[in-house]
């Protein structure tokens, strides 16, 4: 097997580890706010202050792997997280478990922008958008499994382990990772021609004076404002707004996440297919503005249409289709960014974070103040559209940063 390939099936267990971490306390949250004595609106600070940690280092552990090398930084964001995984284990009230998914959301901040530094260096342009297409569909993967990995782990020996247990899996990729990955030194084909391999200093005046740069921050923090619903108020939705039973919610938030797992994999491939046959405007753009539209359309029959098994197909279409674009919008990172690719996606993923935060809170305030959870869907299909309609005016072949 190609070292690159062995390298890109690293990253896709990383990705699966990096949501299974992420979601597992979402899933052991009612036993947690039982044994802690927490109430809803504590919970909503713990889940709050992951967001915040993972939102605003996103840049800075991008920047890192890029200056410093991907093999150290990636071991050592990895160790990180897993052991503040591990960590929530010992949490003995709000204040320690503040602290701990605070600590916890800054390592897991540099999953993605590494890991598409990685790709960068090591996959060729016409092959970034299935790599990146991987692994996000291994992240997917890891949010259909986590109830059914966690929920048995509660069971038999209590939530506490099952953070000790996930904990010990990140650890254990950390170290592979570090003593079998080394840092692309040139004698690969890098994925942009004219990529300068060697590590460099981020040029953030030219970052922030281009359009494309804030053209393509916009386009994710409205395609995050939809994305983050399924992460967070999707299971509450379900249950409370359409009436599934505790029993029916397992499977019921499963399915979307695999529909988004396929729709990466197959995105991943269309957009290097699109790539090589029509160019990259077609093969990057527009698979991307369009998948975002017809989500947006989904996402507003969903709201429309009553009835249980209407909600499930047309969300589970929603997340399948817009996450079509995903391996397109972060391939966008590498054609945009060049060896900076790492600090780019990680500024686009910040943007995305923020919308994320902002959909939690508008979601929670629409609900309370209508009484009606279909309310926010229709603001979720608008925030597609727009995203769609962002994506339409970026151009892949102009780099933001020029080698």
């Amino acid at each position: 097997m190609k070292r690159k390939n062995i390298i890109l099936a690293l990253l896709v267990i990383l990705g699966m580890v990096t949501f299974l971490d992420r979601i597992n306390i979402s899933v052991a949250g009612s036993s947690i706010m039982h044994d802690l004595g927490l109430s809803p609106a504590e919970w909503g600070w713990v889940q709050s202050a992951f967001i915040l940690s993972y939102g605003i280092m996103q840049i800075p552990m991008g920047a890192l792997g890029d200056r410093f090398g991907h093999r150290k930084i990636l071991a050592i964001i990895v160790l990180w997280w897993s052991l503040f995984t591990a960590f929530t284990g010992l949490a003995g009230g709000l204040a320690s478990l503040l602290v701990i998914r605070f600590m916890f959301g800054i390592g897991e901040a540099g999953s993605s922008p590494c890991s598409t530094g990685v790709i960068s260096r090591w996959f060729e342009k016409h092959e970034v958008g299935k790599a990146q297409g991987y692994v996000w569909a291994a992240s997917r993967m890891g949010g259909a499994l986590t109830p059914f990995v966690v929920i048995p782990v509660m069971m038999w020996v209590g939530w506490r382990s099952a953070f000790y247990l996930l904990g010990a899996l990140g650890i254990i990729w950390s170290i592979v990772w570090y003593f079998y990955y080394r840092d692309f030194t040139g004698n690969i084909k890098a994925s942009s021609e004219d990529a300068d391999t060697k590590h460099s200093r981020l040029p953030w005046r030219s970052l922030l004076s281009s359009r494309q740069f804030w053209l393509l921050c916009g386009m994710y923090f409205f395609y995050a404002f939809g994305s983050w619903f399924f992460f967070s108020w999707f299971p509450t939705f379900m249950e409370l707004g359409r009436g599934f039973e505790k029993t029916e919610l397992t499977y019921a938030i499963a399915v979307p996440f695999i529909m988004s797992m396929i729709g990466n994999i197959a995105g991943g491939h269309l957009t290097d297919r699109l790539t090589r046959k029509y160019g990259i405007k077609t093969g990057r753009k527009a698979l991307g503005s369009t998948s975002l539209a017809i989500s947006a359309v989904c996402m507003f029959l969903a709201a429309f249409i009553p009835g249980k098994m209407a909600v499930f197909v047309f969300l589970s279409l929603c997340f399948g289709i817009f996450d079509l674009m995903l391996p397109s919008a972060w391939a966008l990172c590498i054609d945009l960014g060049k060896q900076h690719a790492g600090a780019l996606s990680g500024a686009m993923n910040t943007a995305g974070n923020i919308g994320g935060f902002c959909c939690g809170i508008l979601f929670g305030e629409l609900v309370q103040q209508s009484g009606n959870y279909n309310l926010p869907l229709y603001l979720i299909a608008i925030m597609l559209f727009v995203s769609a309609s962002l994506f339409a005016f970026i151009n892949p072949e102009k780099p933001i940063i020029r080698t």
